[in-house]
């Protein structure tokens, strides 16, 4: 795949990436405060993003081939370290990078599958690693040489799986690692190139551990039953556990230790506190939405960063623990986007149970509207600017203001099996939608929202709509066809077929062509008189193209799908002008802003990536 990817991208310009929107809040202590005190380092898809903290400006670390599944910052700040995930029986990369130069240092490639964590020793010789479930083993590097030293399993006993690692404070052989069934602490024998762990006795107590912050006297363990262990480091003895009563609900995710003693707890149900390191007492605690993941302290007793399942972060004022919200992304796939047209400043995107609308030029929210429990499918914004019409699993069209996100109506039952595909017209009088039953449906958008007519002869999901700029015909894309409607008689014109399940479908601005593409890894030309093929381009090496969309001027499109790569076609010449490489899920959706100066793409992650359009409109 990796090789794939490197042979379909060689000697094809790159495009810029400007601003990466969200960041992954699954990945466990995956957001960390850099020792400057003056950036953000965190994961989102395969890239680490490096985000100044006064101004937002991100820079970006790219190397990885798949999702970052930890990260690690050096004491001295000379290093940062990445791990990621790959499928089964390959290889899963570490990088070490050498952050002055925003560069990679080392590959490091042992583990299997997936990098479970990592951890620097005190004095930046040392980094140690751990591979995910069907890995088991920890290793540990020399950062100099770039060579392993040693490895061994992680675990005694086969049934045991390791979960976190974390390095002393001052002792560069010493380290603790954790997870089920599993606490030992390991001493590092360079000369004889070994690890050797000693067990940690909890008695009759059995915990899975999720996470480890220790002061190099006592070994602090947060649970997945809610609470948290104490162990001796000498004796590496139980000697507390608590809070008694009240334990954390859907266990402790995080813990962070400050020069006091107490500690600050995240726990998987949102609740953030400082307890006693004592009595594991609650002192202080605030509510966030979701599980934290990741507490990173910017100076001691001073501002917290806190990253959190629903991919939000938040600055958190130590005296008090008040919470601002300073930074949102989508925790799930983003299902598609829109940029409102004859517009350059916002675009819209729905993932999951809800919608979003963006500032293009700041990674910045500026409306979400919820649906608990629903998927919003599809939406599009009116060309009048007052309503955005959304498609819904529940087979509910909702069609909502897009100032303040009032819901303005629901048209239930709109589709049997869900709506999959919805579209305005440029007039903003009606809009077509399609369902997961096969049909095509066209409404008065104003008057009631009365429906016209239903047109069906697609017998599978309705992937993609897209209305021509005269409002008197429609393109649908499904299984196995393409069908371009007349919305004045409804009736069919014309149905292009292809052995592809095809995901999307776009009109050339002169209209008279219409490019499809799906499953088969094909972008096809189509006349739209007579339905025939006008030529064949092979978009992909591994995996559908999920989405297109073709510049105002009809010269480029752009592509975007499984292989995770945004490719930049000119139309003429059928030929990738520019690739972009740094989403680490699948591409869900892809738009050309109308001003030709900005290109969004989506991903099955829930990162939303803006990169500069290569080819802005000639002056």
């Amino acid at each position: 795949d990796d090789n794939n990817m490197a042979l379909e991208t060689k000697d094809v310009p790159r495009l810029e990436l400007e601003a990466i929107i969200g960041f992954n809040g699954h990945v466990i202590s995956g957001l960390k405060v850099y020792p400057d005190r003056e950036h953000l380092v965190y994961p989102l898809g395969s890239t680490v993003i490096v985000k100044r903290i006064t101004d937002g400006k991100q820079e970006f670390l790219h190397g990885h081939t798949n999702n970052v599944s930890c990260l690690s910052v050096s004491r001295s700040g000379l290093y940062v370290a990445s791990g990621q995930v790959n499928f089964m029986a390959f290889k899963a990369m570490v990088i070490i990078w050498d952050f002055a130069q925003r560069s990679v240092h080392a590959q490091l490639l042992l583990h299997k599958a997936k990098v479970e964590a990592l951890a620097f020793s005190p004095n930046d010789k040392y980094l140690v690693s751990l591979g995910g479930q069907d890995d088991g083993s920890i290793v540990v590097w020399n950062i100099e040489t770039k060579q392993a030293i040693c490895g061994s399993p992680a675990s005694a006993h086969s049934t045991g799986h390791c979960l976190t690692l974390q390095y002393s404070n001052t002792n560069d052989n010493v380290f603790v690692s954790a997870g089920s069934g599993t606490l030992r602490v390991w001493e590092l024998d360079v000369a004889n190139r070994k690890i050797r762990p000693t067990d940690c006795q909890t008695g009759k107590l059995k915990r899975t551990v999720k996470c480890i912050t220790d002061d190099d006297q006592f070994i602090y363990c947060g649970t997945t039953s809610g609470d948290i262990m104490k162990i001796n480091l000498k004796t590496k003895l139980l000697c507390d556990c608590g809070p008694v009563k009240t334990k954390y609900s859907l266990g402790v995710n995080v813990l962070r230790i400050l020069k006091s003693g107490d500690l600050l707890v995240g726990s998987g149900c949102g609740i953030f506190t400082l307890c006693s390191r004592n009595n594991f007492k609650t002192l202080k605690t605030c509510k966030l939405e979701k599980g934290v993941t990741s507490i990173a302290l910017r100076g001691e007793d001073q501002q917290i960063f806190v990253g959190t399942e629903a991919s939000q972060m938040y600055s958190i004022t130590f005296r008090d623990l008040k919470a601002e919200l300073i930074s949102t992304g989508h925790s799930c796939a983003v299902n598609d986007v829109v940029i409102p047209f004859g517009t350059s400043e916002l675009f819209a995107t729905c993932s999951g149970e809800d919608i979003r609308l963006w500032h293009i030029d700041k990674p910045k929210e500026l409306l979400r509207i919820t649906v608990p429990n629903m998927t919003c499918n599809s939406l599009d914004l009116m060309a009048d600017g007052h309503s955005i019409i959304s498609a819904w699993n529940d087979g509910i069209i909702r069609v909502f203001a897009p100032e303040s996100g009032r819901l303005m109506i629901s048209i239930n039952n709109a589709h049997r099996m869900g709506v999959t595909a919805i579209a305005g017209t440029r007039d903003s009088k009606r809009m077509v939608s399609g369902g997961g039953d096969g049909q095509v449906s066209n409404r008065q958008h104003q008057i009631g929202h009365q429906l016209l007519e239903t047109m069906k002869q697609h017998k599978a999901t309705v992937a993609c709509i897209k209305i021509k700029s005269d409002d008197k015909e429609c393109v649908t894309a499904s299984s196995g066809a393409c069908i371009i409607w007349d919305l004045v008689r409804f009736v069919s014109l014309q149905t292009v077929i292809a052995n592809t399940l095809f995901r999307t479908v776009c009109y050339h601005p002169e209209e008279y062509q219409i490019i499809t593409s799906g499953t088969n890894r094909k972008v096809a030309y189509w006349d739209v008189f007579d339905g025939s093929t006008i030529r064949e381009l092979e978009a992909s090496q591994s995996g559908a193209i999920n989405d297109m969309h073709i510049s105002q001027d009809g010269k480029h499109f752009v592509t975007g799908g499984d292989d995770k790569l945004v490719k930049v076609w000119d139309y003429m010449e059928g030929a990738v002008t520019h690739v972009g490489i740094a989403h680490g899920g699948i591409i869900t959706s892809v738009r050309i802003c109308s001003n030709n100066r900005t290109l969004i793409s989506t991903s099955a992650d829930g990162a939303i990536l803006r990169w500069r359009f290569p080819h802005p409109p000639s002056s």
